[in-house]
Formats: C-alpha cells, sequence, structure tokens
C-alpha cells in the first residue's frame, strides 16, 4: 500500500529525514516513534504532500504521488493532524463535510451519498450528536474524533495520523486507538500513526518504526523493536520493558 524509499527532507538548512525507506502492506497499523524532534510529523507531512522531499519517492497504491494532482492524492490517503486549530465557527457536521472535498464537482455541489457518508463517518467515531455544535465548543477528546470522522468521510485507503492522543486523558486515548484498530481490522484499512505513549504503539500496532534523528533506527514487529537495549538509548532514559503473560507489553522508566 505505502512504499517510502530515500526520503529526505531539509528544514533550515539541517536534514529532518535522511534516506528513510519501508515498506507498509495493505491492513496493517505502523507506529512511528521516536524522541522530540525525531522526524515523526516530519515523516507525515512529505508523506502527504505539505512538505517537499529533496530527494526519494513515496507510493501508495501503485501511484507515485509527486505526479498526482491534489485532489487525486486526497483520494489516496487521509491525515488526521494534532486537534489544535479546528475553525471555531464551523459546526461538527460542516467539519465532516469537507471530508468530501476530493469528490466533488467544480460547484462542489454536495450529493445524498455525500452527506450520508459523513453521517456514518460520524456515527462511527460517536460524533453524530455533536453535527450541530460549533468546534470551539467541544472538548480536545471531541475534536479529535471529528478529525477521525472527516479523515473516514474522505473514504481513503490509507490513513496517516499525526500523535492523536497527545492531549487526551486515558479513557479518550484508548477509545480513539480502539476505534483505528476496528479500522484496519474490519475495514482493512492501512494505518501510519505517530506515537508518544510506547505502551499504546506496543498494544495496537502490528509494526513499529523507530526514528531518531531523522533516521530510522528499526523497522519490525514490537516484539522486534519494542526492547529496553533498543530504546533506552534512543530515548536516552532507563527503561523496564516487560511482557507479562496473556498482558501484553508494559514499558516505563527504571526507578
Amino acid at each position: 500500500m505505502l512504499s517510502v524509499q530515500n526520503l529526505s527532507v531539509r528544514y533550515n538548512g539541517r536534514l529532518a529525514l535522511e534516506d528513510v525507506s519501508f515498506e507498509l502492506p495493505d491492513g496493517h497499523m505502523l507506529g512511528v516513534i521516536g524522541p522530540n524532534g525525531a522526524g515523526k510529523t516530519t515523516l507525515i507531512r512529505a508523506i502527504s504532500g505539505v512538505v517537499q522531499p529533496v530527494s526519494g519517492t513515496v507510493v501508495v497504491d501503485g501511484q507515485d504521488l509527486a505526479t498526482l494532482p491534489s485532489q487525486q492524492r486526497a483520494r489516496k490517503m487521509a491525515v488526521v493532524p494534532q486537534a489544535r486549530n479546528l475553525p471555531p465557527a464551523f459546526t461538527a457536521w460542516e467539519t465532516v463535510l469537507m471530508g468530501r472535498t476530493p469528490y466533488l464537482d467544480w460547484l462542489g455541489t454536495l450529493s445524498e451519498q455525500d452527506e450520508a457518508i459523513c453521517q456514518s463517518a460520524m456515527e462511527r467515531t460517536s460524533t453524530y450528536e455533536l453535527a450541530e455544535r460549533r468546534t470551539g465548543e467541544l472538548s480536545g477528546g471531541e475534536q479529535q474524533r471529528l478529525l477521525l470522522a472527516r479523515a473516514l468521510a474522505q473514504q481513503t485507503p490509507l490513513l496517516l495520523l499525526d500523535e492523536p492522543t497527545t492531549h487526551l486523558d486515558l479513557h479518550y486515548q484508548y477509545s480513539l486507538m480502539e476505534q483505528v484498530q476496528a479500522l484496519v481490522s474490519q475495514d482493512k484499512m492501512t494505518v501510519l500513526v505517530a506515537l508518544h505513549d510506547l505502551n499504546l504503539a506496543a498494544r495496537y500496532c502490528d509494526l513499529v518504526m523507530l526514528l531518531v534523528g531523522g533516521k530510522i533506527c528499526i523497522f519490525g514487529t514490537p516484539d522486534e523493536v519494542l526492547k529496553a537495549d533498543i530504546l533506552s538509548p534512543a530515548f536516552g532514559l532507563p527503561l523496564n520493558v516487560l511482557q507479562p503473560k496473556g498482558n501484553g507489553t508494559l514499558i516505563f522508566p527504571k526507578l
């Protein structure tokens, strides 16, 4: 589904990403982890076309994204940013309708089918009851679910999420990740998600990539990547990684 080859991005004279290459198959969730400044957000922006790389290619579903117009790219992938700057005057319903933009004619006419798709997306993310409320009135968790609904309304095979659980309480963190995991297991979507929380990566992702200094340190399954001898030097902190039988992986600092 997603092939990134030799991707490099330069910011202010320095390489924010350097020669990044990986393959993400259909129907998998890749968790991108790493310390602050590792390049996680830059990677998502480069894949989605927000920033232009100095070299490298991004191929989605067999098509080089650099060769596609923006409308066609928006039919290939949807991006869920952190909920920070939603226009406060728009209603939740109007916000989700924006997800249909890549499919509208030049007049921007919405069909009954477009509205049905948006309603379904909001129902799946438990945001339909918020439809008439202004986004500026919503909590961070509600806004983040709304952004996910907008991405679902876009109906793309690839979903990119930039640290979607930041600033959310535990309930909303796990609720959001459960919804994303359902998209992978039930809808066979392909997901790349940047995460701060290593335990969320261990619980929900079937592939994990560790970025440090704009370079890939390791790419593999959670069991291969989430090891104390790999994570501790990357984060500059001694970590314990426990795998209690039947309880998944637990990662926490050594005291």
